[in-house]
């Protein structure tokens, strides 16, 4: 048995799952990632995603973005088979959420497809993600996808 923490642990949840999100996103935006920042992008996605599983008011949406972002890590680190992996459970998440974030479990993985060099899996997952935002009302959040959509085009 855990010894009760001497702070609020749901609060801390709370933050830490902000807060290494953003630093991910931070890595996310750099053009170059030293060796050094693609380890720290990497622990700082799994730590965020971590910290919303503990997270008493975590929603399969919550999820579903941050088992994309690992998904999209893992992707940029080249690392198809892992980047698959959690865009498979971002996917999973996402399955009675809008459609906006089902279009993004299909962009993830669509861009573990490319990085695993499977084209036919690209093409397949690519589809379903614009199939997904032509239902996204909110033209922000199309434009976002789509943008997102640009470079996985088979």
């Amino acid at each position: 048995m855990s010894p009760t923490p001497p702070f609020d642990l749901g609060q801390a949840h709370r933050w830490f799952s902000a807060d290494f999100f953003n630093r991910t996103w931070g890595y996310l935006d750099q053009d170059e990632l030293s060796c050094e920042d693609s380890e720290r992008m990497l622990s700082a996605a799994h730590a965020s995603l971590a910290h919303w599983q503990e997270r008493d008011d975590a929603t399969p949406q919550n999820l579903s973005i941050g088992y994309w972002q690992v998904s999209r890590v893992y992707a940029v680190l080249e690392l198809g088979e892992m980047a698959h992996r959690y865009g498979v459970l971002s996917l999973l998440s996402a399955e009675d959420e809008p459609p906006f974030y089902r279009a993004y479990a299909h962009e993830a993985l669509a861009r573990a497809a490319k990085v695993a060099g499977n084209p036919e899996r690209q093409r397949e997952h690519f589809e379903k993600a614009l199939r997904c935002a032509e239902e996204v009302a909110d033209k922000d959040d199309r434009a976002l996808l789509e943008t997102d959509l640009v470079d996985l085009r088979p």
